[in-house]
């Protein structure tokens, strides 16, 4: 079939800025939650995409379980896909915004990585030193006492928490990038839908078994926490809807890199809303991150176009 071609220039940019956008209000909203545990408000997100993916699967006949050679490919893409969402609305909430934000931004990095490591690609220098640049981040976020000192200013609550939610954010990075070597081994074979569907229903039961282990299931005793969970649900729905528009109508490179937009909005939405300016150790982390993070992407992008000007010759 044919490419869809944008209906005007930088469609596809806008989507995905506006895609973070509504990624980053749904983290504000988290934020702004009071005494309902993390895995609660993953459960609440699953049955929003479940609602959403349901009528797709019965229009285009995917059924309900996949080609039997894939399952198991979708069923690790279900498991570790929900589980990123759990650690990272977990960081979310006990350390900060643009910290947590930050952290998640190294997956592109981890990505290359990974993709070396299990789909046999290729891994330069410049990959290796992206991920040297990630990692420099995350160590000035976490900042461990023992290369910055025992008194770390600039963090909400305990250290400990700190250092519980960096830990959360950086696995919730390496679970999600898997999900993408995943999705890359299974290719077009599998519907998207059929991928997010997975993606739903395993996350929906892990988290309702994890609700009764840790005895966390509760109503939110307010309106305006319902409230707060009706938009994470929609907010993160709407997120994914545009980024995969943007997709389809831009390059991917172009749209991981405008995708980082997402860190600039945690960034002004923690100062307006949270009254927590960020430290200037979350702003170099964070420079660390978006220049490897973009760097990734540009390599990516840059390749994929030399491949395709060599099938054109």
């Amino acid at each position: 079939g044919t490419k869809k071609k944008a209906g005007c220039p930088g469609l596809g940019l806008f989507y995905a800025i506006l895609s973070a956008f509504l990624f980053s209000l749904g983290s504000l909203c988290l934020k702004k939650m009071e005494d309902i545990h993390s895995v609660e408000v993953s459960a609440i997100r699953c049955v929003f995409q479940m609602a959403f993916v349901l009528p797709g699967l019965i229009y285009y006949k995917t059924g309900f379980l996949g080609p039997k050679g894939k399952r198991i490919f979708l069923f690790f893409r279900g498991f570790l896909g929900s589980t990123a969402m759990v650690l990272l609305y977990y960081a979310y909430q006990v350390m900060p915004l643009a910290d947590a934000t930050v952290i998640a931004f190294t997956g592109p990095v981890f990505t290359s990585l990974l993709a070396w490591i299990f789909l046999k690609e290729k891994y330069s220098l410049w990959d290796l030193l992206f991920t040297l640049f990630a990692l420099t981040g995350v160590i000035l976020i976490a900042r461990p006492p023992f290369l910055f000192g025992s008194h770390v200013t600039g963090i909400e609550g305990s250290y400990t928490d700190h250092l519980k939610g960096t830990i959360a954010a950086l696995t919730s990075t390496l679970s999600a990038a898997s999900t993408l070597i995943i999705l890359r081994k299974v290719g077009k074979s599998v519907h998207y839908f059929l991928s997010i569907w997975y993606y739903a229903v395993i996350g929906l039961i892990g988290c309702i078994i994890a609700l009764f282990v840790l005895n966390e299931w509760r109503l939110p005793h307010c309106g305006r926490d319902r409230v707060f969970l009706v938009l994470i649900g929609l907010l993160g729905l709407g997120g994914q809807v545009f980024l995969t528009k943007a997709l389809q109508i831009e390059k991917a490179g172009p749209v991981s890199i405008m995708r980082t937009m997402d860190v600039v909005f945690a960034f002004i939405l923690q100062a307006l809303f949270l009254n927590r300016p960020p430290t200037w150790w979350t702003v170099g982390g964070a420079l660390c991150v978006v220049a490897s993070s973009s760097g990734t992407a540009i390599r990516k992008w840059r390749h994929s176009v030399k491949k395709t000007k060599q099938r054109e010759i």
